[in-house]
């Protein structure tokens, strides 16, 4: 006997990535609802490439009532709304928006990372997935942090378009398209020109002058990791349409060769050691796209702190920074919590 499940926001990137992901997982659903606003309501959704076609319903309408469990892509404004309305029907909601992350009473989960976090989510039948920059990154360091105690984070992100859904993706396309004939290349969805420029500025301004972006990264790693790990970051949106990278600097209380932190990442859930000290011996973003793995290449030493290592770390940021952990998450609660497939 399988899930009853609902995936909400099933014409954005992430709910198309999570039909695919529950495809090609074979997750144990028996029925499966797809929703959106009421402007798709009636189109077509595909489950993978399994050639099935499911009827898409208006989330307004839907009633959650004997659904097992619902994965929301719809942003925070849509899921304030519907998210306490499927929880108090008794089903649980596997959330990817910002909404419920740092709420005490809504485990926010990594499965290769804390899958015990999970046992809270009876609390709100609530269950949080982090930011995309996040996961991976809270991915490579699990492995350095249980060996030798992750005391501080410094980490600068390359994050694809992709992150900022059609519109930014749309953004970069048509941008790079009007450059070479000469046309205009103004910006909507961006802040500055993303095509052929980066531009260090994701989400809202802080007093502090962070930005909403690299506050999630440090609050959510010491949720999910350790509080006590101090992490500063610096997020940056580059022209690369799908995949996130990161270069990451850590510190630890205890010291870890690159050659110990090499064969620790190497045997780590999720994670795929690429590193060779060659010409091409590292992952860049093309070449992790539709992939599971969260890849780390350029492991090395830092001799500028104590303790210090470096590395580079790049994923498909729709896949393990959005659709893929979420699904993981559903499996994860499937096994310790429902026990039905």
């Amino acid at each position: 006997m399988g899930y009853r499940v609902v995936v909400a926001g099933a014409t954005g990137n992430v709910g198309r990535e999570m039909l695919n992901i529950m495809a090609e997982r074979e997750f144990p659903a028996d029925e499966i609802a797809v929703l959106a606003s009421s402007r798709s309501a009636g189109e077509l959704a595909d489950y993978g490439e399994t050639g099935r076609k499911l009827k898409i319903q208006n989330i307004e309408h839907f009633d959650p009532t004997g659904w097992d469990m619902a994965l929301f892509a719809i942003g925070s404004e849509a899921t304030a709304i519907h998210a306490p309305r499927f929880a108090a029907a008794g089903c649980v909601v596997i959330d990817n928006s910002s909404l419920y992350r740092m709420d005490p009473d809504v485990p926010l989960v990594v499965p290769e990372v804390n899958a015990e976090a999970i046992d809270g989510y009876k609390a709100k039948n609530i269950i949080a997935n982090p930011n995309c920059s996040t996961a991976q990154m809270v991915v490579a360091l699990k492995p350095l942090h249980d060996a030798a105690k992750v005391l501080r984070v410094v980490v600068a992100t390359y994050q694809s378009v992709s992150g900022a859904g059609k519109a930014g993706m749309d953004e970069l396309f048509e941008q790079s398209r009007n450059i070479f004939v000469g046309d205009s290349a103004e910006p909507r969805k961006f802040t500055k020109q993303i095509a052929f420029n980066v531009i260090p500025h994701i989400d809202s301004f802080l007093d502090d002058g962070s930005t909403k972006e690299e506050w999630k990264m440090v609050v959510e790693t010491k949720k999910i990791l350790d509080p006590k790990i101090k992490v500063i970051a610096t997020c940056v949106r580059v022209p690369v349409f799908v995949g996130h990278s990161e270069a990451v600097y850590v510190e630890m209380e205890r010291e870890l060769s690159a050659e110990d932190a090499q064969n620790l990442l190497r045997e780590a859930p999720g994670i795929m050691l690429v590193d060779k000290r060659e010409d091409g011996g590292y992952v860049t973003p093309v070449e992790c796209v539709g992939d599971y793995a969260t890849y780390v290449s350029r492991v090395r030493e830092d001799p500028t702190v104590e303790n210090g290592l470096a590395f580079w770390c790049v994923s498909d940021n729709l896949r393990k920074g959005a659709a893929l952990n979420a699904v993981q998450i559903a499996e994860l609660l499937g096994r310790r919590h429902l026990k039905k497939g």
